[in-house]
């Protein structure tokens, strides 16, 4: 049996689409923002920048919060209105609020056919600069099913 030709249509139906959309990742910034900016009750500001650490592959996504974002949900979220020092861990609440975002975004959003490997934010707050990265599974139903579990238990 001979194969036929594909047609134009069809070869750009199977065309992978890319990893994450600009509007996505736009929305899931300016959500991050909203969010951090009403649980902080401090203006915070999110530039997106090329993630570059590599994380082995999870079911779930994996967030990477630096010290000191660390340090100012602490800070902010126990009523301190000046950062210092250094947190020694990163709260369980930050990654808790990050993943509800997460979540949000992604069942709310247009559907994907592929994910991107991660995304990275510079965050701005007052006097702040911190960074923040998300690494995704390599599976969208993984990302699916984290999504629909985080949304069940918020």
């Amino acid at each position: 049996m001979q194969l036929l030709e594909l047609t134009p249509a069809e070869t750009a139906f199977l065309k992978p689409r890319p990893a994450a959309t600009d509007h996505s990742q736009q929305r899931l910034t300016q959500h991050l923002a909203a969010v951090l900016t009403a649980r902080l009750r401090l203006p915070v500001q999110l530039c997106a920048y090329p993630a570059t650490e590599a994380v082995d592959a999870q079911a779930t996504p994996v967030w990477l919060p630096d010290a000191a974002l660390a340090t100012l949900w602490l800070t902010r979220r126990l009523g301190g209105k000046h950062v210092v020092g250094v947190a020694p861990f990163v709260p369980r609440t930050l990654i808790h609020t990050l993943d509800e975002i997460l979540a949000e975004c992604w069942l709310d959003g247009e559907a994907q056919s592929t994910l991107p490997a991660a995304l990275a934010w510079q965050v701005s707050a007052g006097h702040t600069q911190a960074r923040l990265a998300v690494y995704f599974p390599q599976r969208i139903t993984d990302m699916t099913h984290g999504s629909r579990g985080v949304i069940r238990h918020a």
